[in-house]
């Protein structure tokens, strides 16, 4: 298929956040990658529901953190597309363990996700992207809270924002630019698994705003990042997060 409009892939877009952020871009124009690890279901509703608002979108299965899956999930996106304009990085794992209890299959399983898988992802970004292009990762502002048990999710994220800003620098000349999205907490799957009705409540009222964030709220900043008027935003981390960090 020849390249007619701007192509974005996203990761992670079965579910949460990626899925929110699938279905506005498409609603921006953009043809949308839909890319799942899993969930194969899912994500053909996310694309189901674009293709209904007569948008573009195919979904494609793959671990990012294998260099060979990311590879592929960036060459059907250019065999079915033509290119890839924007690259937003929502993949992530969050599992919880104190620093004590030493449990590395819990650390290597969060880092292999979202740190490797990110590092993958930028990899084939930056040698995909076209000119005047974007590429955002998602981070977490619970880097700036350092709660008890999120030992592996913050380090994985604080290495993701460092990431971000070593490869803003070395894509220098190239008219792309490179920023991560930090959220809060956004009442997805992912950040309400494993938590009580008092622990959610508790988190809720940390915002000066008094609630949890909803995927279209860090959606709305992706399609910002994406689209002309963020176009001088580079090397920064945003932290979408309504006060809570």
């Amino acid at each position: 298929m020849a390249k007619n409009k701007k192509v974005a892939i996203v990761t992670g877009a079965s579910g949460g956040i990626g899925r929110a952020v699938a279905i506005r871009l498409a609603r921006d124009g953009f043809a949308v990658v839909v890319h799942y690890s899993g969930n194969a279901e899912k994500a053909e509703d996310a694309v189901s529901e674009i293709m209904h608002a007569d948008g573009m979108a195919i979904a494609v299965q793959a671990d990012v953190a294998s260099a060979a899956d990311v590879e592929r999930l960036f060459q059907k996106t250019i065999d079915t597309f033509g290119g890839v304009d924007v690259v937003v990085n929502c993949a992530g794992i969050m599992m919880l363990s104190p620093i004590a209890e030493g449990d590395l299959s819990i650390f290597d399983k969060v880092i292999a996700t979202n740190l490797r898988g990110t590092f993958v992802v930028l990899g084939q970004a930056a040698h995909h992207v076209s000119a005047g292009g974007r590429i955002i990762a998602l981070s977490s502002s619970v880097i700036a809270k350092a709660f008890p048990t999120y030992g592996p999710y913050i380090a994985s994220k604080a290495g993701v924002e460092g990431l971000v800003k070593v490869l803003a620098n070395e894509l220098r000349g190239r008219n792309i630019s490179v920023n991560a999205v930090a959220p809060g907490p956004v009442a997805t799957e992912l950040f309400l698994k494993g938590k009580n009705e008092a622990q959610i409540e508790q988190l809720s009222k940390i915002p000066p705003l008094e609630r949890l964030g909803q995927s279209e709220d860090i959606a709305n900043v992706v399609s910002f990042l994406a689209g002309p008027d963020g176009g001088w935003v580079n090397a920064q981390v945003l932290r979408a997060n309504g006060g809570f960090a």
